[in-house]
């Protein structure tokens, strides 16, 4: 089951992003900033466990971004990421954004999701307000990927 994330999700939501982030796939997320964008969030719960997340964040008025797409590793490759990013994909649409993008490392799994490889150029410079406090930063080796809906 997907649902919004609540506050009792935080510290579980850290928890999985944190193992990725330790492994540089994903930019690590404080506290304060997961409370304070936490009606970005989803889960995939299943049987009381959440098993993976992700979140949608409205960038302009007819961008977002799905960012924070994680999925505890015992249990990737049964679709929940897939579903994950459908879920953010009619959200976004029912918001009224046009296209959505991703800064990933996964770029054969979004394309499989029918994103598209494109220059970081491409995108305006207000989704970088996340990068600066990255340690990649200005060096960043994600992949820009994008998605018309």
């Amino acid at each position: 089951m997907i649902r919004q994330a609540t506050i009792k999700d935080v510290k579980t939501i850290q928890d999985t992003l944190e193992h990725y982030a330790q492994k540089g796939l994903l930019l690590p997320r404080t506290l304060s900033d997961l409370y304070d964008n936490l009606r970005d969030f989803i889960v995939y719960e299943k049987a009381g466990e959440i098993l993976g997340v992700s979140a949608l964040h409205v960038c302009w008025d007819d961008l977002g971004e799905i960012r924070s797409l994680a999925v505890l590793p015992p249990r990737t490759k049964q679709g929940i990421g897939r579903e994950l990013v459908y879920d953010c994909e009619k959200d976004a649409a029912k918001l009224g954004l046009k296209k959505l993008f991703t800064l990933t490392y996964q770029e054969s799994f979004f394309a499989g999701l029918g994103y598209q490889t494109i220059d970081k150029n491409q995108l305006p410079h207000k989704v970088w307000g996340d990068c600066l406090k990255c340690a990649k930063f200005p060096d960043c080796d994600e992949i820009a990927m994008i998605k018309t809906l």
